[in-house]
């Protein structure tokens, strides 16, 4: 909230809903030889205060997020910090990434797991079915996908858009191992997590993660308003209260 309030910046919501997942994944499930792309790049806030929390970025350079000549802008950038491989954002870029190193690992025989978290919206993308389709042609078990599943994309519902295209039923029938979870409860994702990693079946799998945008501001909670708008003084007061649980005397 810090972070989003001092830059006066927009994307608050996309990233609360799914914190949970990035961190969860980053602090106690990734593994030396895997790869994690963070395909909804407009979140790359939660990426930047994870791998701070690993101490990949220090407390000084979180400070300048959003500044001009500093390597933390409202996308990600590559090369700069571990754990940051792509410059993500543009919808149904990581998908087609996260396949191509699945592949590439399993030709040179590697170790590992390619793990791409996508918003719901970007399952609207032509390139993310084209990469679905070429990651069950190629058996790719070792690639994860997980949709941060919070119904709402930049301009309406998900479903007023083009439908509900993150539904299981649409994966399950391009090939993919589907598993369904509660994106905020961390037992959930941990545990599945170690699921996915132990089930090598020849299909890559999908993690359709259940999440609210907005996650834990009331007044941010399921509106398509806070994909975009930053917080005033007063908002990033009620919006820290609430989050540290002290409502909003």
């Amino acid at each position: 909230m810090e972070l989003y309030y001092k830059a006066h910046a927009g994307h608050i919501g996309s990233t609360l809903s799914c914190l949970d997942l990035v961190s969860s994944i980053l602090l106690y499930k990734i593994h030396e030889e895997d790869k994690f792309i963070l395909s909804k790049g407009h979140a790359a806030v939660a990426l930047y205060v994870t791998l701070n929390k690993k101490g990949l970025i220090s407390d000084a350079e979180l400070e300048n997020y959003y500044k001009n000549g500093h390597k933390l802008p409202a996308h990600p950038a590559p090369l700069s910090f571990p754990g940051i491989t792509f410059a993500t954002g543009s919808l149904g870029h990581g998908l087609p990434l996260g396949a191509g190193i699945a592949k590439a690992k399993k030709m040179d025989k590697k170790e590992g797991i390619v793990i791409v978290l996508m918003s719901d919206g970007e399952t609207n993308e032509g390139t993310t079915w084209e990469a679905g389709h070429f990651a069950t042609k190629h058996r790719l078990d070792n690639l994860v996908v997980i949709i941060d599943k919070n119904k709402i994309q930049g301009i309406d519902l998900s479903v007023n858009v083009l439908g509900d295209t993150a539904n299981f039923k649409n994966w399950e029938n391009m090939g993919f191992d589907i598993r369904q979870i509660n994106g905020h409860n961390i037992v959930e994702i941990v545990n599945t997590m170690d699921d996915v990693r132990r089930q090598f079946n020849g299909r890559p799998k999908l993690i359709i993660a259940n999440t609210v945008k907005g996650k834990g501001v009331s007044f941010m909670e399921n509106t398509v308003d806070w994909h975009y708008w930053p917080m005033n003084e007063e908002q990033y007061q009620q919006a820290v209260n609430e989050i540290k649980g002290l409502g909003n005397e």
